[in-house]
């Protein structure tokens, strides 16, 4: 029971500061300015980890470091979650670490459409809805100009959840077939 407790504790914090740092190197892919109290939030939550791993690995068109600290939170994880137990060795644990990283992508992704409908039908001009909006606008361009309007409602966010859905099993599955 108690290693369940420390596992979700672990899972909390885990998610909090990768989701972060995934949020932080997705504000620069998409080239949008977060607002200042979410700024603010990104950036002091991560700037721990992402500066240290800048000096390894300097910048360039992309937040790379806010990435690679991303993927290492999963990795101290994975490796918290199992122990020092002999039946896992380095592939195992890298494994499951890309299938969890992976995962989080994909969840991350599938939050922010949910968080951007919920605000187009409660308050649509929310101070975040744009951010929001931004952020999802990659994904949701393509299948915009596939999927038509209907009845005046937008399925395109419909769409892209099912798709991510689709794209966190596939990916799962395909690395697990690694092992």
């Amino acid at each position: 029971m108690l290693h369940s407790i420390f596992m979700l504790i672990v899972d909390a914090v885990a998610s909090i500061l990768a989701g972060v740092m995934l949020l932080r190197f997705w504000v620069q892919v998409v080239r949008v300015r977060p607002p200042q109290a979410v700024g603010q939030f990104v950036y002091q939550l991560s700037d721990w980890l992402v500066k240290p791993l800048r000096r390894i690995m300097p910048g360039g068109a992309y937040d790379w470091a806010s990435l690679v600290g991303a993927f290492l939170i999963v990795l101290l994880s994975i490796v918290a979650a199992v122990g020092f137990d002999t039946g896992f060795d380095f592939k195992t644990i890298l494994l499951l670490s890309l299938i969890r990283f992976f995962q989080w992508i994909f969840y991350g992704f599938m939050a922010t459409l949910i968080i951007e409908a919920v605000f187009s039908w409660v308050n649509p001009q929310a101070p975040l809805a744009p951010f929001v909006r931004a952020l999802n606008e990659p994904l949701l361009r393509p299948l915009r100009r596939i999927i038509p309007l209907v009845g005046g409602v937008d399925l395109s966010p419909l769409a892209a959840l099912i798709l991510l859905q689709i794209a966190v099993r596939v990916v799962s599955t395909l690395l697990l077939s690694l092992a």
